[in-house]
């Protein structure tokens, strides 16, 4: 059971990085001022997983902490390219050498690639969550002081969020609600969830494979198991957006989360039908929500490789 739950928290923490990720563009908006008068939105974002992977090691070792980072390549706006660290420390990570790790991140980004980096540091934890913003050290007339961004997710309230003409907004609020699991009934949770929802298709901010993302990462990030509640979900949908729209939204969201079991049916002697699963999970994930190779292989827990060779596959039938 303690292996199932691990399983299920590290893909809560894919899901929201592969969250960050679609809406990245949103995200400089939200955390940067005048983040289109410093950023060339139009050339894009280069992800670089594999940069991180091979200076940290060791953030791939089983059992380690829970945190999830992301290295992005932008383009500035006088053609410059500058490096973004986003770090997220996740709901319940301990905080005593959060600041020391930080430094670690940038001297050896720094160190192997001589970039600029600007460090951001998203708290997704409680109220009490400690959230450092610096490292100091000083010995003897040496000194040195380390600085970054820190964003914690309850910095906004609900209504600040809701208000806000930003899409990452409510990528943030649904953060926020996550921390109710648990702690209030299914009924209530679900209500969060349907607001976020409605909010968000109000909002005429998103076009229809973008809520069809949003909408399957809002009921697997905010999971609720009573089925009359999620009936009742996909029918306030359904209102929502219209029948032009709804049955590939709705369709699209239950043919990806039919899937979602194969974690909890990892046992010996199943392995040529959870590969299946895996198989299907990871197609459905790139040619149903257009996710990238990165993206479906964080949230499908197998090699980006292995994603890529599926999507080949694909091209060529």
């Amino acid at each position: 059971m303690k292996k199932i739950k691990t399983v299920l928290r590290r893909k809560d923490d894919m899901l929201l990085k592969s969250a960050f990720e679609e809406s990245f563009p949103d995200l400089l908006r939200f955390y940067f001022n005048e983040a289109d008068q410093i950023f060339d939105m139009g050339r894009g974002f280069e992800f670089l997983d594999k940069e991180l992977r091979e200076l940290f090691p060791e953030s791939d070792k089983p059992g380690g902490r829970r945190e999830v980072d992301m290295l992005v390549k932008t383009f500035l706006k006088d053609g410059r390219e500058e490096w973004i660290l986003l770090h997220l420390e996740i709901q319940g990570s301990r905080t005593e050498d959060f600041a020391h790790r930080m430094l670690q991140y940038w001297y050896r980004l720094y160190d192997r690639y001589r970039v600029n980096i600007a460090a951001l540091a998203v708290f997704t934890g409680g109220e009490r969550q400690k959230r450092p913003d610096h490292y100091h050290q000083s010995f003897l007339g040496t000194e040195i002081i380390y600085k970054y961004n820190v964003y914690h997710i309850l910095d906004h309230t609900e209504e600040e969020l809701l208000n806000w003409q930003n899409p990452f907004a409510l990528i943030v609020l649904a953060a926020q609600k996550a921390l109710l699991q648990g702690k209030v009934p299914e009924a209530e949770l679900g209500a969060e969830r349907l607001s976020i929802a409605r909010a968000m298709i109000g909002s005429k901010l998103y076009n229809h494979e973008q809520i069809a993302r949003f909408l399957y990462f809002l009921k697997n990030f905010l999971p609720v198991k009573s089925p009359e509640i999620n009936r009742n979900f996909d029918q306030e949908i359904n209102k929502l957006t219209g029948k032009e729209d709804t049955m590939g939204i709705i369709e699209t969201i239950k043919m990806i989360t039919r899937e979602e079991g194969r974690e909890e049916g990892r046992e010996e002697g199943k392995e040529e039908g959870m590969e299946m699963k895996s198989r299907i999970f990871v197609i459905n994930l790139i040619t149903q929500l257009k996710l990238s190779d990165e993206a479906a292989a964080g949230i499908a827990e197998v090699s980006v490789d292995y994603v890529k060779e599926i999507r080949k596959e694909l091209k060529e039938e």
